[in-house]
């Protein structure tokens, strides 16, 4: 497209698509098999998810890639297609979101724990993030996005692999990096990540390795006012850089054999205004979340003059 997310981002919030993990569970992905895969088995599926979150006002949607690296797909017996699965997924997005919209080339953990606490060496970790992020750009993806982070040594192996690929790609200049991390809520003082991480260091270290956005996605416990303390921490910490928010639709519950996310549309619509003045420019959700959520949180915006032109 010919406009910049960037450049659309001084104008006006731009809004995010939902969840995708609970959307193919819903069209029939059983648990343990390997999402990324319908990419090649089934687009059409995928592509029916993104395009149910474009008719509800998505300005862009994320690939379905978030287990895409070499290390992810390997689990599945897929290692050897890794350029296949991301390339497709783009491929699938881009139909899906049309000439108007942009792709969010998706890029989530790796899975594992870098060495001591775990196997997994960073070298061994930025190469695999490396390869996908090459897929991704490739096949065209407008953005990178490494999200549901919860170490700074994972964000650092995989901002070095991604920034690895854009300069080898020679989209440097073109195609924005963001880093979004998945916070809990603590006891006392700010929220923190599942590795000890708070807002602030996160968005220091962030900022340090040079991406070009931020933000915050997942997380356990938290409501919208934690989500709003977290994206003004990150605000405060990278003045300048866009802030991402993507909250779930609340606390996930176990029903018979189904993972249940109780947050009405209706209610988290009501309070998105609030995560703009906490200094959110990109708003979307994450598991739990809906086309009807995101349609809601689009009305919102614009009922509030936040999306105008």
């Amino acid at each position: 497209m010919a406009e910049s997310i960037l450049s659309a981002l001084q104008r006006r919030v731009l809004l995010a698509d939902g969840a995708m993990g609970t959307q193919l569970q819903a069209a029939g992905l059983k648990s343990g098999q390997c999402g990324e895969a319908w990419n090649l088995e089934r687009p059409e599926a995928v592509e029916a998810i993104q395009h149910r979150y474009r008719d509800a006002g998505s300005d862009m949607v994320l690939t379905n890639t978030f287990g895409g690296t070499r290390i992810g797909l390997a689990r599945h017996g897929l290692a050897d297609q890794v350029a296949a699965v991301n390339r497709a997924a783009v491929a699938v997005a881009r139909r899906a979101v049309g000439p108007g919209g942009w792709v969010v080339g998706d890029l989530g953990p790796f899975g594992g724990l870098l060495e001591p606490l775990g196997d997994a060496e960073p070298e061994e970790v930025e190469e695999a993030f490396a390869e996908q992020a090459r897929a991704l750009l490739d096949a065209g993806a407008d953005l990178l996005l490494i999200e549901t982070q919860t170490a700074i040594e994972e964000v650092e192996c995989a901002v070095r692999g991604a920034v690895r690929a854009l300069r080898e790609t020679g989209l440097s200049e073109r195609v924005p990096l963001a880093v979004s991390m998945a916070f809990d809520r603590t006891v006392n003082g700010p929220p923190r990540t599942m590795m000890g991480v708070d807002p602030t260091r996160a968005a220091e270290r962030i900022v340090e390795l040079g991406a070009g956005m931020l933000g915050c996605n997942c997380g356990t416990n938290l409501d919208l006012a934690s989500y709003c303390r977290i994206v003004e921490l990150l605000a405060a910490a990278a003045p300048g850089l866009p802030v991402i928010a993507q909250p779930n639709a609340g606390s996930p519950e176990r029903v018979g054999d189904r993972i249940v996310y109780h947050e009405e549309p209706a209610a988290m619509a009501a309070g998105i205004g609030r995560l703009v003045d906490a200094g959110a420019r990109i708003i979307g959700g994450c598991c739990g979340t809906t086309p009807e959520h995101i349609r809601l949180f689009g009305e919102e915006l614009t009922r509030l003059g936040l999306r105008n032109d």
